[in-house]
């Protein structure tokens, strides 16, 4: 064989495996994507590393004598049952697929956005089940549906790839509070258990000293630097209209806070104790909402809204 037909060849080998990775990541198939595929990036565990939690058990609020006051959990009422969910574990499993009776329940966390979300798990009459992908698109986790193996941004609620792409999942309200305000609110409550099956120190914080640092881990479509990239906020969509409250601007503004977002009224409620808020309508009925760092709402909301207290 001729060395410079050698040589064709090993170029072309080498541009399809390129081809070939840059379309397949974990084991997805990423040709339909909706989102740049370049712009997903591996998070460094492969499909599952992170393992999402199938069985979650759950204990009674006074047998959870690992809590702390101040430890951060996403709390859950629906159907007339509470549930904690501590930070401290999902910070290593960030994936918990819950019942609440015949409901089904997924419970997300993305330690690097900071963003707890909940949804609920049947999507156009089909009830799933998601795993971690192992996979990034804005610095924030894709999960992955087991049924049809479709990505999922949290962020965005939707599905970016397989049969599901396009569909969106229906978000519920989840508080993202400290655990003496969660017990408060609900001295009935459950809560998950740190005996998860798992060989996980969920005494140690694998994102220790993140929050404070202004590093970004992952590469951002968007960026800006209004505020400190870790700068709690909280986000809202509403027919279409993003808005995002972030915490040192609440801190700032005189309750009642009212506010238009779209053409419809809402209340936002914050409490600087315990480092939470929520978003309410017309009507008192809390809008599921999005506590997280400003940079990853900002990521995915570039025309977002910024509430600024009056000076």
């Amino acid at each position: 064989m001729y060395p410079w037909v050698q040589s064709l060849l090993m170029s072309l080998l080498l541009s399809m495996t390129s081809i070939v990775w840059a379309i397949e990541r974990n084991g997805f198939d990423l040709s339909d994507s909706r989102v740049p595929i370049a712009e997903i990036h591996g998070g460094g565990p492969a499909r599952d590393g992170i393992p999402a939690l199938d069985h979650p058990a759950f204990i009674a609020a006074d047998q959870a004598d690992f809590l702390d006051p101040d430890d951060r959990v996403l709390g859950l009422s629906r159907h007339g049952v509470a549930k904690a969910y501590p930070i401290a574990i999902l910070n290593w499993h960030e994936v918990v697929n819950d019942q609440f009776g015949a409901e089904s329940v997924v419970v997300t966390f993305c330690p690097l956005c900071g963003t707890g979300m909940a949804f609920l798990a049947t999507v156009d009459g089909q009830a799933l089940t998601f795993g971690v992908s192992g996979l990034l698109y804005n610095s924030d986790v894709l999960l992955y549906d087991r049924q049809t193996e479709s990505l999922w941004s949290q962020i965005m609620t939707t599905a970016i790839t397989g049969p599901m792409q396009g569909q969106r999942l229906t978000m519920t309200p989840v508080a993202h509070t400290s655990w003496a305000d969660w017990r408060e609110r609900h001295p009935d409550t459950l809560v998950l258990s740190p005996e998860t099956g798992h060989q996980r120190d969920y005494d140690r914080d694998p994102y220790a000293g993140y929050v404070q640092s202004e590093q970004v881990m992952f590469p951002l479509r968007f960026k800006s630097q209004r505020f400190h990239p870790k700068e709690a906020v909280i986000g809202v969509v509403i027919d279409g209209h993003a808005k995002a409250y972030p915490f040192s601007e609440l801190e700032r503004a005189t309750p009642p806070l009212t506010d238009t977002l779209g053409a419809r009224p809402v209340r936002i409620e914050y409490d600087a104790e315990h480092r939470t808020g929520r978003v309410l309508d017309a009507t008192g009925q809390e809008i599921p909402s999005v506590i997280g760092f400003w940079f990853a709402w900002y990521g995915f909301h570039p025309d977002t809204e910024v509430y600024a207290a009056a000076p």
